[in-house]
């Protein structure tokens, strides 16, 4: 057994599985689906937030080693996102890293408030709707994606110090010293990473992919190899002690400049629009489920889309009749038709263009379209929510290279995280030991359909939307119940859909819940765990219009937990490496 099984193994032994009884309490004058909900904000007792940690789910069981260290020393939630981070960064670059975005749910035991914190990349100000046009048309993604025209001014270390700020407790200083060590001495390939080492990827043939993933003797790096990064270990050691101006205005954020200057088809990001990045805190999107309260992110999150499904499925019977149901499966998927129709057509950065936040999740839209359920046999057009301007059609590609943690502290403070450099190793360019994001191909290539403004063209300054929608679980009286969240491109969307379905409509612990078969339902496009379909269930989805075929998008890495029985039943997606790991005696 590898040194990467043996703790892999070590780690999954503390996961705590509860039963399958669901938390929360009966609610009484439950509020109508769709309104806002108001949930308590006045200072409480430990005694009366009784969800604690520690708790940490992530994709690396090295990265959740470095969480939980930072809670043991009485660091916060968000004292453990940045360790974390700085540790996913390395072992896990394929997905996320120094070099890319992220959305952030903070939860405040004290006061029970949600804060979402934006750190989504932003265009550079040389930006213009033709950003990947030449010569007339657009580009391939291809030569998109490996141009510096894709890299947009990172948002990771700005928002994590922002949020640092507000809800540390340990010095900044301090939160890096795990991701330093293994970048200076050494970690062991996973078995995850050496396979997208050696994978197909275009990224991995770039010329510092190829420098960094080749071993001295000229092969690619296997699993079980111990790959060092002394570059990755400078950058962190330096900004543990100097604070994220090495970014923003610093030695690192030339550098970034300096590698997106460079060919084929050179980038316009600059020093100076890294120096301007500004993460954002921004009001979360709560509203009810069930006898829960579900909160989001806003745009450019898709947070709104996943609250709409969450609404509509509440209107639809078929949903509850249980994981073995094939009408329930076939509800599961015509409702995710809907949802991606008004996403893809409606949600932008809405600080550039209006969204129609309400209207999307206005009780007599949501009943007009759930009632579109039972006889949808093909995809959805969008709709039309109150405050919807004209859009064009989206032409927006989006590939995965994203990861999730969720991690609960001590006091009951927590985190739901996602995060990502976009693709597979972002663009395959490389500065101060980490790979850069490709986050600008997030937006949609063609500016204007049928005459109409997409609402996601690229502007400059302007954040591309993402389907990145980390989750956190409230009771009506505003206490954490639990927290979600999954990488996966596109299909982010169904695959926290598809747990939370699972958690609450189907009673199934959490782990069983990740465990379900992943369905993607997106227009045309079908996407399945076609091995994990029940032939009976195939069969029904094939009638409605839902032909399914192998999953061409990236695969699900869930991590989550609900709070049940004093205890967090807790899970990680066995489609990845990653664990979950719960210290609470």
């Amino acid at each position: 057994m590898s040194l990467f099984s043996r703790r892999l193994v070590a780690l999954l032994i503390p996961v705590l599985v509860a039963g399958c009884q669901t938390g929360g309490r009966p609610i009484e004058n439950r509020a109508e689906p769709g309104a806002p909900v108001q949930v308590r904000t006045q200072a409480r007792t430990q005694a009366e937030t009784p969800a604690r940690g520690p708790f940490v789910a992530a994709a690396n069981p090295l990265a959740v080693e470095a969480g939980l260290k930072v809670l043991r020393q009485g660091g916060s939630a968000v004292d453990a996102a940045v360790a974390v981070q700085a540790v996913l960064g390395l072992v896990e670059p394929q997905s996320s890293g120094l070099g890319g975005g992220a959305f952030l749910m903070s939860y405040e035991a004290a006061t029970g408030r949600v804060t979402a914190y934006d750190g989504r990349e932003t265009a550079p100000a040389s930006a213009t709707p033709e950003l990947f046009y030449e010569n007339g048309k657009p580009l391939s993604f291809v030569d998109a994606l490996l141009s510096g025209r894709s890299t947009g001014a990172p948002g990771a270390v700005a928002m994590l110090a922002m949020a640092q700020k507000d809800h540390g407790k340990l010095a900044w200083r301090d939160l890096f010293g795990e991701a330093e060590r293994l970048a200076r001495d050494g970690f062991e390939v996973s078995p995850r990473l050496a396979g997208m080492i050696n994978g197909t990827a275009p990224q991995t043939r770039s010329r510092w992919a190829q420098a960094y993933f080749t071993r001295p003797d000229g092969e690619r790096y296997q699993a079980g190899d111990i790959l060092k990064n002394p570059a990755y270990a400078r950058t962190t050691a330096a900004l543990a002690e100097e604070g994220p101006g090495l970014f923003y205005g610093g030695r690192i954020g030339q550098e970034i400049a300096r590698t997106v200057a460079e060919g084929p088809r050179p980038g316009g990001l600059t020093e100076a629009d890294i120096a301007a990045y500004r993460p954002l805190r921004r009001d979360a999107l709560c509203r009810p489920y069930r006898i829960y309260v579900v909160c989001t992110p806003p745009p450019p999150s898709s947070g709104v889309a996943l609250l709409q499904f969450l609404e509509m499925a509440e209107q639809t019977p078929d949903l509850q009749k249980g994981a073995d149901s094939p009408a329930a499966w076939v509800a599961f998927g015509r409702l995710q038709r809907l949802m991606y129709a008004d996403r893809d057509r409606y949600v932008g950065d809405a600080d550039f263009v209006g969204v129609p936040i309400a209207g999307l999740l206005d009780p007599d839209y949501v009943a007009a379209r759930a009632a579109l359920v039972p006889s949808l046999n093909g995809p959805a057009a969008p709709g039309a929510p109150t405050g919807s301007p004209p859009r064009g059609e989206d032409r927006t590609a989006e590939p995965g290279g994203t990861s999730h943690m969720v991690i609960v502290d001590a006091e009951g403070n927590a985190v739901s995280m996602t995060t990502t450099v976009e693709s597979i190793f972002g663009n395959g360019r490389m500065a101060g030991g980490f790979f850069l994001n490709n986050q600008l191909t997030d937006f949609s290539f063609t500016p204007m359909e049928d005459g109409h403004p997409a609402a996601n063209a690229v502007a400059a300054g302007k954040r591309p939307r993402s389907s990145m929608t980390p989750v956190l679980i409230l009771d009506r009286d505003g206490r954490l119940v639990g927290a979600i969240g999954s990488p996966g491109g596109s299909s982010i969307l169904a695959y926290v859909a598809k747990a939370l379905v699972g958690i609450i409509d189907w009673d199934l612990p959490v782990q069983a819940a990740i465990n379900l078969p992943n369905l993607v339902v997106r227009g045309d496009m079908v996407g399945a765990d076609t091995a994990l379909i029940a032939p009976d269930i195939r069969d029904a989805l094939a009638a409605a219009g839902i032909r399914v075929a192998p999953n061409t998008t990236e695969t699900s890495g869930i991590q989550g937990a609900m709070w049940r029985n004093g205890r967090w039943d807790g899970g990680a997606d066995p489609r990845r490496e990653g664990v979950a790991v719960s210290e609470v005696r």
